[in-house]
């Protein structure tokens, strides 16, 4: 690998012009930017793995413009109740047969019932001792439900910031943007690692998908874990429903990808929600400008994700290959879906 000269200095001060214009770069040179940056840190071959797990789906009480599992619109979701923690170890165990180093538990909760917590708890030791890392995303979080997590060996907390601040009033009203701020302090203050990213092409301009991205840099910690959603539009959900939301341009779907690895070197940038509809080019272009992170099998929750076998055949055509456990721990960023469109609270 060539030498690539000194890492510049991690930034949490970056101004809305100066995200703004790393937007705003040639296509070209914006890839060849986050590339160079993404090798500073990582061996561009490896892509870490996770697989995603909804342990309690629907029936959710929020009003997420984008989320199928809201107990109050009609897609078809069945609200389900908390997995028994056998069923979840022997998903767990295939995840890893599969090739993933990390197990994400969701559950579509605004936040957890305090008697929720050691049946997750349960969960998340039976996981840990598979030997993979552990990830959860339960909604909002008190300061002692996160040291209880903690306690039972949670590695990751996954609570997504959405979108924008200027932008978030017009997809959830539910919950204020200070509500998903403060359940991110919690996490930190108990030692986990943080995962955090948002869902575009909901309707928000570039300038907002910068606002998104220039939020998350200017955290106290960068996020661990990055997840970037493209919104899935499900039918029954207000966004799919207005039918005014056009499907965001590939390129500056790339764009993101590559902003954000530039503003959060350091960082997983993961590609999770709406990768089922991205051609094998998408995401050659998406991993070259610097995403190192998927989520892995056949569905994220409620949507569906590309089968494994088409991720592997793809990563042998790249050149790629799964990122290891021990390889995931050593370039972890120390400066510390519900993915994405799936998952109510958090990616």
């Amino acid at each position: 690998m060539p030498d690539l000269g000194p890492a510049p200095t991690l930034r949490h001060d970056w101004s809305q012009s100066e995200v703004e214009a790393l937007f705003a770069l040639p296509f070209t040179a914006l890839v060849q930017r986050a590339a160079t940056a993404h090798a500073r840190h990582f061996d561009p071959a490896e892509v870490q793995i996770s697989t995603l797990l909804s342990v309690k789906t629907g029936g959710c009480p929020e009003d997420c413009s984008y989320c199928p599992q809201a107990q109050r619109y009609h897609t078809g979701v069945e609200a389900t109740k908390l997995m028994d923690t056998d069923d979840v170890l022997e998903r767990a165990r295939a995840a890893k047969a599969a090739g993933a180093s990390r197990f994400c538990m969701g559950a579509a909760w605004r936040s957890p019932k305090d008697r929720d917590i050691p049946k997750v708890a349960e969960m998340i030791r039976g996981v840990k001792a598979l030997g993979l890392e552990t990830c959860a995303t339960l909604g909002m979080l008190s300061a002692p439900q996160a040291d209880a997590l903690k306690g039972a060996g949670l590695d990751y907390y996954n609570h997504n910031l959405d979108t924008a601040p200027d932008f978030y009033g017009d997809i959830i009203t539910t919950r204020d943007y200070q509500d998903r701020l403060d359940t991110l302090t919690h996490v930190r203050d108990a030692g986990m690692k943080t995962c955090c990213g948002g869902i575009v092409g909901m309707g928000e301009s570039r300038a907002q998908r910068a606002g998104l991205l220039r939020t998350l840099a200017n955290l106290p910690a960068h996020p661990d874990s990055v997840p970037i959603n493209r919104l899935v539009q499900v039918a029954g959900t207000p966004l799919a429903e207005k039918n005014t939301v056009a499907e965001l341009d590939p390129f500056e779907f790339v764009r993101t990808i590559a902003v954000a690895r530039l503003l959060m070197p350091q960082s997983m940038v993961r590609l999770s929600a709406g990768r089922e509809t991205m051609g094998d080019e998408l995401q050659a272009l998406c991993f070259l400008a610097g995403a190192n992170s998927i989520f892995h099998g056949e569905k994220l929750l409620t949507t569906g994700n590309p089968d494994v076998d088409h991720d592997m055949k793809l990563f042998e055509r790249l050149g790629l290959r799964p990122m290891q456990l021990a390889s995931a721990e050593t370039t972890s960023c120390s400066d510390t879906v519900h993915a994405g469109i799936t998952i109510q609270h958090a990616a």
